[in-house]
């Protein structure tokens, strides 16, 4: 018998971009090489219409999808915006580059691909889903760090793929042990299940389970990837790979600690707290001396991954911990990508040092970046200073004052290596780099910076919007 709950419409977002990969490949397939940029103009005008149509989702009540595997909420459609939103920053860095390339229509193809598995990652709530979540938003982006078919390309994915099969084999094998140890792979089952199931059991399915979430969100000890295929990988890819995969597995980890392992017997949010703080401090530790822009915006965005599980951490412990990272998720979001963006604007700068007299040469560009970096240490008024400001006070009200202090020591510590790179930029030294460049990651780059910086100022309403309940 059909459920009445089994409505497309629900999934309209989803459906539209998966809708315009199809369509896009099928029209990459006719179009003539010099006109396949019609196929990023459809994913662009899909990503606006998945973001309008979750906007209207938004403001309806809570419900859930097709058996209950799915759920609409404030996590899932904040994540959807936020995933769309991004997308469609990646692809105005991307047009440029990819003007004429043979396999123009392919790239935009994937790029919806891999950000359609995010998105039903973030609104998973079921094992089985999950699963089919992380193989739609991993297999399109091994694909795309290799894009390029040279040397590091090559090297990128394959270390890429390597690190992912491993751990998405970890990843079901922890769904087998919690589907035998809950008779179920819904949430809501599994997480009352969970409460008498033995506890060798949940801990064996929950970190063979967490291996594979944390993987997308490229957070320690999953984290090994991410310098190696950031760095090979074109910027662009580099911008997506450290950006939308984050969004749906962070969604996807706050849902799991709240409605499957909150009330089991296994300490999950202790476990998340040392993994965020492993996280924040490992990815500093590693991004202190670095000279490639990419390598160094890899081994940040590790260390971001740190901050964003703190609330994950306090999941149904706090009740800021929801706001908190939803807000942080969007703020991250822009900001992470207007750094990138001034990255793919100015393609043939590789070091810091490439980006000397960058004020003098393009003042505006350089400003971006500034505002950019700063923005990710956490300095007002940015959005991500306020997305740290209620991290901290959603893992202090969880209980974990230790996390808070050595989250604030990591801040203060990442102003290092991301002066190094303001320095050079706004010095008064001349460099050939700048003058040459991406014209539309130029116009990303501004549009990201103004957005981060309202985002911050206008962040009392737009918290406000975040905090109803999730679905359980």
């Amino acid at each position: 018998m059909t459920e009445m709950n089994e409505n497309p419409l629900y999934l309209l977002p989803e459906v539209l971009l998966a809708a315009s990969a199809v369509l896009g490949l099928l029209l990459g397939s006719w179009l003539p090489r010099a006109r396949q940029w019609a196929v990023g103009l459809l994913a662009a005008v899909a990503c606006v219409a998945g973001i309008v149509a979750a906007a209207v989702a938004a403001a309806e009540p809570a419900r859930t999808a097709f058996g209950d595997a799915f759920t609409i909420d404030p996590v899932t459609s904040t994540s959807r915006i936020v995933v769309l939103g991004g997308t469609l920053l990646v692809l105005g860095v991307s047009f440029g580059p990819l003007r004429g390339d043979p396999r123009e229509s392919e790239f935009y193809v994937l790029v919806q691909l891999a950000a359609l598995g995010a998105l039903m990652m973030a609104g998973a709530q079921d094992l089985l889903l999950i699963a089919a979540a992380y193989l739609l938003a991993s297999i399109p982006a091994y694909t795309l760090a290799g894009f390029r078919k040279d040397g590091p390309g090559t090297e990128a994915a394959l270390k890429f793929y390597v690190v992912g099969a491993l751990l998405g084999v970890l990843m079901l094998t922890g769904i087998t042990v919690l589907y035998a140890a809950g008779r179920g792979t819904a949430y809501p089952m599994l997480g009352e299940a969970l409460r008498d199931a033995p506890e060798v059991l949940i801990a064996t399915g929950a970190i063979g389970l967490l291996a594979g979430v944390l993987f997308k969100a490229g957070g320690v000890p999953a984290h090994f990837w991410v310098p190696d295929a950031v760095q090979g990988s074109s910027p662009p890819v580099a911008a997506l790979l450290t950006t939308l995969p984050k969004i749906g597995a962070l969604a996807a980890l706050f849902r799991l600690g709240d409605a499957v392992f909150a009330g089991s017997p296994l300490p999950w949010p202790a476990l998340i707290a040392v993994l965020a703080a492993a996280s924040m401090t490992l990815g500093n530790l590693g991004a202190f001396f670095q000279q490639d822009v990419k390598r160094l915006l890899a081994y940040s965005t590790i260390s971001q991954v740190g901050y964003l599980l703190m609330p994950v951490s306090v999941a149904g412990r706090s009740d800021l911990a929801q706001q908190a990272l939803l807000y942080y998720l969007a703020a991250y979001t822009v900001t992470n990508l207007g750094a990138f963006s001034v990255v793919c604007a100015l393609p043939r700068a590789h070091t810091l040092d490439d980006y000397r007299g960058l004020a003098k040469e393009r003042p505006l560009l350089a400003a971006s970046l500034v505002i950019c970096l700063l923005g990710l240490v956490g300095t007002p008024p940015t959005s991500v200073f306020l997305g740290k400001l209620e991290a901290f006070s959603a893992a202090f009200d969880g209980g974990y004052a230790w996390l808070v202090v050595l989250a604030a020591v990591n801040t203060v510590a990442s102003l290092f290596y991301y002066l190094r790179w303001i320095v050079p930029a706004v010095s008064r030294g001349g460099s050939s780099q700048p003058a040459e460049g991406n014209r539309a990651a130029r116009v990303v780059a501004y549009a990201a910076a103004v957005v981060s910086l309202g985002l911050g100022i206008a962040g009392g309403p737009v918290l406000d919007v975040l905090t109803a309940p999730i679905t359980r």
